[in-house]
């Protein structure tokens, strides 16, 4: 290993854990973390030890690098994201024995704290101490930070290979874009965010917090080489209209209603012309599992109605990436104790299943670039 991936290493071993850790609980949901540890780490109780010897193998490991990122503390309707890489791991377990990708473990969340800029100094000290045993610990502590902290060392050791994360909340996806654009823009490449989402997540702030998962895309327009290179799809729950979002941001944006009255394929190509007209190179993308209908996706934070169907966002994501290689994505706010369709476990299950699918497409177009 080089100076960068040895650099990395480190990192990794401090501020982050197994995969399924990521949310610290005593009793619920600890046979569902034992089962999936005991699938990527079989015939061991060690499994701390087994994810540290693990990390060795990331040099030679595929192109797709899965972060999960179990924090929900930058939502605000219905909480329970952070259950999302847990239960979405194990998903794509059952469902997808052949995927291949390499998994680098979970972000050591507090979840009480969002991002460092919020704490006095009293607070990092703290924490640091309960994470590191160290309060002059060079690390952050908030899950925001690390994701970033995590994600800058990653590209910088890594610059080849393509993080995806899951969540928790969409403000996750702002540490882990801002990273992406910055390694972007320092390998020369052009790259535009396919956003799929129910909602523009536009504000500047929300009750004065300005990252959280309703403001996440304000903040990151910055490292892009043109604002529009934001394409949002599936908006369809806004306070405004949409000539609002682009004429104050300079995004684009495809509603929902436009798919369903101008069909899929229309989106399509009018997306494929802006990304060959604009020169892109490659893209990432970000996907609020909220842009999918509630009648498939029920169990997230704020379901919304008439919105795209899984095959809609499917046939969108394999027409980009047939042009474009699709080299980071994320998938967001998957909350599988959360019901709002009244038909419990099902409802758990019918989105985590839409998820998985959509997930399987996009680590294996990450692992062929």
């Amino acid at each position: 290993m080089n100076k960068l991936q040895d650099n990395l290493l480190t990192t990794v071993k401090a501020c982050l854990c197994p995969p399924g850790d990521g949310v610290y609980t005593v009793n619920t949901a600890k046979e569902r973390k034992q089962q999936l540890q005991q699938s990527i780490y079989p015939g061991t109780e060690q499994v701390n030890s087994a994810w540290k010897q693990s990390l060795a193998s990331l040099p030679n490991s595929d192109n797709a690098v899965m972060l999960g990122i179990a924090s929900d503390c930058g939502g605000g309707i219905l909480r329970g994201a952070n259950w999302g890489p847990l239960f979405l791991r194990a998903t794509l377990h059952e469902k997808a024995k052949e995927l291949s990708y390499f998994d680098i473990g979970d972000v050591r969340v507090n979840p009480h704290l969002l991002h460092d800029k919020y704490l006095n100094q009293a607070t990092i000290s703290n924490c640091r101490n309960a994470f590191y045993q160290d309060d002059t610990a060079k690390y952050p502590v908030s899950p925001l930070s690390i994701t970033e902290l995590v994600a800058d060392v990653f590209y910088a050791a890594y610059p080849q290979k393509g993080l995806f994360g899951i969540g928790g909340d969409h403000s996750i996806s702002y540490p882990l874009t801002k990273a992406y654009l910055k390694a972007k823009q320092q390998q020369g490449k052009k790259v535009a965010i396919i956003h799929f989402d129910a909602h523009t997540d536009l504000l500047v702030e929300r009750l004065g917090i300005d990252l959280c998962f309703g403001s996440w895309c304000t903040h990151i327009l910055k490292y892009l080489h043109s604002p529009s290179h934001l394409i949002q799809i599936g908006i369809r729950s806004s306070g405004k209209p949409k000539s609002h979002w682009e004429n104050e941001f300079g995004v684009t944006q495809h509603w929902a209603n436009e798919v369903q009255e101008l069909g899929v394929e229309h989106i399509i190509n009018t997306i494929l012309l802006q990304l060959d007209e604009e020169e892109i190179d490659e893209l990432y993308v970000s996907f609020d599992i909220d842009a999918i209908d509630s009648s498939f996706v029920s169990a997230t934070g704020t379901p919304e109605p008439d919105g795209l169907t899984p095959s809609e966002a499917m046939n969108v994501l394999k027409a980009l990436s047939a042009k474009y290689p699709i080299t980071g994505a994320d998938m967001m706010e998957i909350a599988p104790f959360t019901d709002t369709s009244g038909e419990g476990i099902k409802s758990s299950q019918q989105t985590l299943a839409v998820a998985a699918e959509l997930s399987e497409f996009l680590l294996t177009k990450i692992s062929n670039n």
